[in-house]
């Protein structure tokens, strides 16, 4: 088998209100690319966010008691704290530097998502999309009209991991694209059956992305993958969440 992976260079800087699928378009003319069934695009979810209007000024945001009090426990902006807790359902730990929450998607992350790099002004911050899922099937339904057809979409973020060091890619929103995978119940190569193993495609396909999509100023928040079959219109990237029940250590 054989993958191939490659950006969109020279992909303008994203505004409110921009279209992104006319700038995937323009973009992918530029770099001479056209598209085939079975392509998957890897989107990062700072560009969808910017388009959507999810850039907020701290200025405008008056802290709360509690955003004051986990500001001083985390030495985070309180404007900011106060943001963050605007966009979760929950606190799941704190301390210096670190605030993980639950986001309002079911995502637990730290600080909400909520991103501060690649901006312009120190006072900006950049929101998570409402609906990454939502935003993904619009993109994909615009770019399959241009191009007749079949096509995936994964909007990536990056995300810390409670047991190792650095940031990966993971999916945050897809659609038309097979996310996750449950092999249990299939033989592994001695005829023995698996019992528990279960595949996040979409966050396998994101981590995949970043290698060259970057994580400063590359400036290629678009990338292509191909040669793998993993088209489906029956998942979302809200399926690779673990219910909270089973979480054993939320």
């Amino acid at each position: 088998m054989r993958i191939e992976i490659e950006t969109l260079t020279g992909f303008p800087e994203v505004s409110r209100g921009d279209d992104i699928v006319r700038l995937i378009e323009n973009s992918s003319r530029v770099n001479g690319i056209s598209y085939r069934d079975g392509d998957i695009l890897i989107i990062a979810q700072k560009i969808i966010s910017k388009a959507e209007g999810r850039l907020i000024d701290l200025s405008n945001i008056k802290p709360s008691l509690q955003a004051e009090n986990l500001a001083a426990t985390t030495n985070k902006d309180p404007r900011l704290v106060e943001l963050i807790l605007s966009e979760s359902d929950g606190v799941v730990r704190q301390r210096h530097n670190v605030l993980i929450v639950i986001h309002k998607l079911g995502l637990v992350h730290a600080n909400a998502g909520i991103d501060q790099s690649n901006i312009a002004g120190n006072d900006q911050a950049l929101l998570l999309p409402i609906a990454p899922d939502e935003s993904a099937a619009r993109i994909r339904a615009g770019l399959e009209e241009i191009y007749a057809v079949r096509l995936g979409i994964i909007i990536a973020d990056s995300v810390g991991r409670a047991w190792r060091l650095g940031t990966v890619g993971i999916a945050i929103g897809a659609s038309g694209a097979e996310v996750f995978q449950d092999l249990k119940g299939q033989p592994d190569r001695y005829g023995r059956d698996l019992q528990t193993t279960e595949v996040g495609m979409g966050d396998q396909l994101a981590a995949a992305a970043s290698l060259i999509m970057g994580q400063a100023a590359e400036g290629t928040p678009v990338a292509l993958i191909r040669g793998l079959d993993l088209l489906s219109d029956e998942q979302k990237a809200s399926d690779l969440l673990r219910p909270a029940a089973e979480d054993l250590f939320r």
